[in-house]
């Protein structure tokens, strides 16, 4: 935190005597107690309101409650979510029938206005302040600039997604407010559209029992992750990664201490949000249907899929299990509307792109993204290669040998270790003054790997497609060299009414 910004914080002397009895910085002591008071708001609000017919009490409680813990947390620093909020109100008001200019300031207002509070608070650090839940709120308001202007449209014009969350009628102003400002939703996430609130509201999810459980199991596995991760970090503290001690070690150590304190690190963000759902989970806004048993489904707000995170091999993997209503929302508000491109690959990397603005200047999380998008494609391309040249040859004797399962086992695992680690680097350290010092230190295996891949994928697959023309114009390349432009054009076509057919 800038110790200019530090000095006009309000000065809470029992949270910071508290903060130093048990040895964290006080907005992290503030923020956590801010996610478990979910669970007693949930209480209350079950126990007193929800029996309540009169639909404003409700909105009134989570307005209240949600700007009461964001005051606890960032004191008049509040304003700027409120301002926020309110300008998004007025817009709809005005401007909602003018799709494209109303869209255009709601996206503009809301992601300068992030960007400028990056700018005038952030230091090389993660800071606990004001632009935290702001950033939720950000893709919040946005996302509901979007439903609002798709309420206008006829039905037959919206895809699948867009007919879930599509407002007909804007909300009150202390719907929004009440929308905006959810307990155990503003200050981490998940995201979750207003329509999803206001069936919550009607009562729709309350018929259905067993939400109690389900969050007290979510509430379990956040304390555990939460466990897990402090004492992870005690053995791997950040700043070792930057000392010569650890450049010392062996390389098949450095890689490994890397990737183990990469996945601790991890764990950290994934305990905020597993108790933030507990909360969500108890409260009953999480109903997403029935599950294959007949039994209510409460993953509506799951920002994270464990036993895929624990279980998978990949980064792609890790992409898929980790933040996921974030991403889901990106797919949904930026990257489907792109679809006019016709190119899946501008496509996904504006959504990247815009994700690392989103998060703030520094170059670390840039770099993140873009590894992510190179790994992934790197990880896609060794995936056809075993698939369509490997297996067709060998397959046969590799799958009857035991040797090979092991070896196949380990090599996975170890990649998803090792690379977790290099991935996740950037985005920790932030400062290119850091995260390059890390790189050195386990001598930038990472960009090693993915080079020398690329140089081996792209020559065999120049120098097979020369060489398996016969003079007679006979094509005989594999399938995977046949086939790849025509998926690609496939896909591009495809991506056009996706949506409709899954809905079919």
């Amino acid at each position: 935190m800038t110790e200019e910004y530090s000095e006009i914080l309000p000065q809470r002397g029992l949270m910071d005597g508290i903060a130093s009895l048990v040895g964290v910085p006080v907005e992290a002591l503030r923020l956590l107690l801010t996610i478990l008071a979910g669970y007693p708001v949930a209480f209350v609000y079950l126990k007193f309101i929800a029996g309540i017919n009169d639909k404003k009490v409700h909105h009134l409680f989570f307005a209240a409650s949600g700007a009461g813990l964001c005051y606890f947390n960032y004191g008049s620093d509040t304003y700027h979510s409120l301002l926020g909020i309110v300008t998004t109100y007025f817009l709809v008001l005005f401007l909602r029938k003018k799709t494209q200019i109303f869209l255009t300031l709601n996206f503009v207002f809301h992601m300068s206005y992030l960007l400028l509070g990056y700018f005038f608070t952030s230091s090389n650090d993660y800071d606990i302040l004001w632009t935290m839940p702001q950033c939720i709120l950000v893709l919040r308001m946005i996302g509901f600039g979007f439903d609002v202007t798709d309420g206008l449209k006829a039905e037959s014009e919206l895809s699948k997604d867009q007919r879930e969350t599509a407002l007909r009628e804007p909300p009150s102003l202390l719907e929004l407010l009440a929308f905006a400002y959810f307990p155990s939703g503003f200050l981490v996430g998940p995201q979750f559209p207003y329509r999803r609130y206001q069936s919550f509201i009607n009562g729709q999810f309350r018929k259905h029992e067993g939400s109690f459980e389900a969050g007290v199991r979510r509430f379990g596995a956040g304390a555990f992750y939460l466990l897990v991760c402090q004492v992870g970090l005690s053995y791997f503290p950040d700043s070792y990664f930057l000392t010569p001690e650890f450049a010392e070690q062996s390389f098949i150590k450095r890689i490994y201490f890397l990737g183990f304190w990469a996945k601790f690190s991890l764990y950290k963000y994934i305990s905020c949000w597993l108790l933030t759902e507990g909360a969500l989970i108890g409260i009953g806004l999480t109903y997403k249907g029935k599950n294959k048993d007949g039994e209510p489904d409460w993953s509506g707000c799951s920002n994270v899929k464990l036993m895929l995170l624990e279980t998978g091999n990949t980064m792609e993997h890790y992409v898929q299990s980790f933040n996921v209503n974030t991403n889901q929302w990106v797919g949904q508000y930026i990257y489907k509307r792109l679809k006019f491109l016709n190119n899946r690959t501008i496509s996904y990397g504006a959504a990247l792109g815009f994700l690392a603005v989103w998060h703030g200047y520094h170059c670390g999380y840039y770099m993140t993204f873009l590894m992510e998008y190179m790994v992934v494609s790197t990880e896609k391309q060794i995936t056809r290669f075993y698939t369509s040249v490997v297996l067709p040859k060998w397959g046969e004797v590799l799958n009857n040998s035991d040797i090979y399962k092991l070896l196949y086992f380990i090599a996975l695992k170890s990649y998803n270790i090792c690379f977790m680690g290099w991935c996740l680097t950037a985005f920790v350290f932030l400062k290119y003054e850091r995260w390059i010092v890390v790189y050195g230190a386990v001598n930038y295996y990472g960009f090693t790997f993915l080079f020398l891949w690329a140089v081996f994928y792209h020559t065999y697959r120049t120098l097979f497609r020369v060489s398996s023309r016969k003079p007679g114009g006979e094509d005989e390349r594999p399938v995977e060299s046949k086939t790849e432009e025509k998926k690609s054009q496939e896909q591009i076509s495809g991506e056009k009414d996706a949506d409709d057919k899954k809905s079919e």
